[in-house]
């Protein structure tokens, strides 16, 4: 696989009217209130990431990481901007819009896994039917194959607590992959469990993400795992200050570093 391109400013940053575009990000502005202050964390940020591409987010703590994947799933409201997921404009004015739009549209994948402890593997994954109530044979099918893809259909009859952590991160991935969304928002996804599995973890995102045609935007400290990701993009100071091209090449984690230090992250 080819190296890592040069960096990137925001200038050459690849446009946001990308037609295979399914999240979307444009010149996205939010604020909060500490006091009497206004912190400014995202400052106009502009992002898009096309089905069966993953984009990893780099930058300091506090730069705004998960403000933006809260903005995009309709968490939190932006103040100025706009999102579009697989062309439709999200709707922030509508709390059933934003409810619907995590429940169809987007999977969220967190670091602490999030699965209901009481429930079995199966049951977890297949929460999302449940919820929107389209439990029937093709939901079970659907969860047996995603249970199957991702690694750990032997693992279906057990509970939360009879899993490795990296089990229970893979059981999270089938749950976000369940309704078949367009876009897989993940958060630290690598953050709770030691390297070797953090790398499998990062091993069957890419693959799923390029067999179910799901663009994924992913959150990570880690120059290692973001090293699986199709392009990097460093935010800092409330945008992509920079990104670079790096087609999944795993074992090529040096640039990222380098990107790293020069910007001072």
């Amino acid at each position: 696989m080819s190296a890592l391109s040069e960096t990137q400013t925001t200038s050459d940053l690849p446009s946001a009217e990308q037609e295979d575009s399914r999240v979307d990000v444009r010149e996205l502005v939010k604020s909060y209130r500490l006091g009497e202050d206004s912190i400014e964390v995202l400052k106009g940020l502009s992002l898009a990431v096309a089905a069966g591409e993953i984009v990893s987010i780099m930058g300091p703590s506090g730069s705004g990481k998960t403000t933006l994947l809260n903005c995009i799933s309709g968490i939190d409201t932006p103040d100025e901007g706009e999102v579009r997921i697989a062309g439709n404009v999200v709707d922030y004015d509508s709390e059933r819009a934003r409810t619907n739009l995590r429940r169809h549209d987007i999977g969220m994948v967190f670091q602490f896994f999030n699965l209901v402890p009481t429930l079995m593997v199966r049951e977890n994954v297949a929460l999302p039917f449940l919820i929107a109530r389209k439990a029937n044979d093709d939901a079970d099918g659907r969860v047996q194959t995603l249970l199957e893809r991702v690694g750990i259909a032997g693992r279906a009859d057990h509970r939360p607590y009879q899993l490795s952590g990296g089990e229970m991160q893979l059981a999270s991935i089938a749950r976000a992959l369940a309704h078949q969304p367009a876009a897989i928002l993940a958060d630290e996804p690598t953050g709770n469990v030691n390297p070797a599995v953090g790398r499998s973890i990062m091993n069957t995102l890419r693959d799923v993400a390029k067999s179910e045609k799901t663009a994924v935007l992913l959150v990570t400290h880690s120059p290692e795992h973001a090293a699986w990701s199709d392009r990097v993009c460093f935010l800092k100071e409330g945008v992509i200050a920079a990104e670079r091209t790096h087609d999944g090449d795993a074992e090529n984690v040096r640039p990222i570093h380098e990107t790293l230090l020069k910007l001072g992250i």
